[in-house]
């Protein structure tokens, strides 16, 4: 049970040919008025499937992937896969890094080099990582098994499961890291397992108000004000969270037959979290290479456990071990997260894009280091 097996992605090629046949034989909806506040459009949509049934290159990705030591071992009745890239510094640290919803460990291939390797990247190797990326429970290689457990896989859940996987790989004291539902899980595993976890750095969400007493007490009006205007996304958008808390299954069926309908839930998805006005466009390489890692691994209706099991919200405030956000926002945010939180180091830097990694690898890697060079 406490076996670590090596793993590999060989993704058979009959399985690449049915994903380009479906693509090919897409039935396309017709177009309604309006742009993307009434979807995904027609004409942008069908032209990146276009692109990822004629040109789109998975082995590319595959080998990327291939590139880290990957492994598989069984936690609490699950698989867990991980990429495992130790560091070839002597004094490099363990640090644990957890990929957001709707995504995978391939949002993380273009950070994880100059974190665990900074001397290949041009950076101090004074700092470096043994980099632990696991695939969360429910996706892609860390599919749910069948029967699925009827137990809820909770924030809590994972993070117990992440302490015991780096206590399996022999990590006595290590950080994390994570952005978005990874998020989550890094400051929930911060807290569980405090004896082991030297520091916890999440790109963002530490600050935003939660609605409790006194939260926002020695604000000025001005302040307030900024403080609803910035969090007014949050009350609103598209609605597909209250759906996917309510009835995820009946969404899996369209994401488990068409490679487009997943295609166009995880953009949209992409686009709304970013408030539909992206300032860079996401490499569509990194974009499809998750969508298809979706896609052949069938877990587009698993990975939605984040709100079906009531995990979707924000991190929880901690402050037994020393926490910090790489692209924490306002000064406002900063003062809120600071009264409840040991924060060593709160980076105001702006990413163009929710999903930080694939955006700004450079500024993501950088406020990591930050972070930790703090706690020296």
């Amino acid at each position: 049970m406490n076996e670590i097996k090596p793993f590999r992605i060989d993704i058979p090629q009959t399985d690449l040919d049915d994903l380009r046949e479906r693509l090919r034989r897409t039935r396309w909806a017709r177009a309604l008025p309006g742009g993307w506040d009434r979807g995904v459009p027609v004409d942008y949509l069908r032209e990146l499937a276009e692109y990822w049934a004629e040109k789109f290159d998975w082995r590319a990705q595959e080998a990327r992937l291939n590139a880290f030591p990957q492994f598989t071992t069984e936690i609490d009745g699950q698989t867990i896969h991980f990429l495992h890239a130790r560091s070839p510094e002597p004094h490099a640290v363990p640090l644990i890094i957890t990929h957001s919803w709707p995504n995978s460990v391939v949002e993380l291939l273009n950070v994880i080099g100059p974190l665990s390797d900074p001397r290949a990247h041009g950076l101090d190797p004074d700092l470096a990582f043994h980099v632990v990326a696991p695939s969360l429970p429910g996706f892609a290689f860390s599919p749910f098994p069948e029967p699925a457990d009827e137990r809820p896989w909770s924030v809590e859940r994972v993070a117990g499961t992440w302490a015991t996987l780096m206590a399996r790989l022999g990590y006595e004291r290590y950080g994390a890291q994570g952005n978005d539902a990874g998020a989550l899980v890094t400051q929930q595993l911060a807290a569980l397992d405090a004896e082991h976890v030297v520091g916890a750095v999440i790109t963002g969400g530490l600050g935003i108000p939660k609605g409790e007493p006194g939260e926002l007490d020695g604000f000025s009006e001005d302040e307030l004000a900024t403080l609803a205007e910035l969090t007014a996304w949050t009350t609103g958008g598209s609605g597909y969270g209250p759906y996917l808390a309510a009835r995820p299954q009946t969404l899996a069926y369209g994401f488990a037959d068409s490679p487009v309908a997943q295609l166009a839930y995880l953009v949209e998805r992409f686009k709304e979290f970013d408030g539909w006005q992206q300032a860079v466009e996401l490499d569509r390489d990194l974009v499809l290479a998750n969508a298809s890692l979706y896609w052949l691994t069938g877990t587009g209706g698993s990975s939605s456990w984040t709100y079906y099991e009531g995990a979707a919200g924000m991190p929880i405030d901690q402050d037994v071990v020393p926490s910090g956000a790489t692209h924490g926002g306002p000064e406002v945010f900063r003062r809120i997260a600071a009264r409840k939180n040991d924060l060593r180091y709160w980076g105001d830097a702006h990413s163009p894009s929710h999903m930080v990694a694939m955006a700004v690898p450079e500024s993501l890697v950088a406020g990591v280091r930050a972070f930790f060079r703090a706690l020296a």
